[in-house]
């Protein structure tokens, strides 16, 4: 996947124009800006998951919507995990670079 590829993805899953050049012309947000998008979706999802899963412990909800909300918030932690990881293995490369 290059580059454009993920920022149309991006753009697509954040709900914003995508892109029609290289990335250099793109004007996408930090880093860090993505990292608190993808922990605050991680935490939204995590949230409606227990609520559902309390409503219908209440009999007020249904199984099938406590199980798409539970399936939203492990692919949510999922999500964050590769990130996680990906950002720990570019680092680790970083460091065994020679100065």
């Amino acid at each position: 996947m290059d580059a454009l590829t993920a920022i149309r993805a991006y753009s697509a899953a954040q709900g914003t124009a995508a892109p029609t050049s290289g990335p250099a012309e793109v004007a996408a947000p930090g880093f860090d800006d993505m990292l608190a998008g993808f922990m605050g979706q991680a935490a939204d999802a995590t949230r409606s998951a227990e609520t559902q899963i309390a409503a219908h412990s209440a009999g007020q909800a249904d199984l099938v919507n406590v199980v798409t909300a539970i399936a939203s918030a492990e692919a949510s932690l999922e999500t964050v995990v590769a990130v996680r990881d990906q950002v720990i293995a570019a680092y680790q490369e970083i460091m065994r670079m020679p100065i």
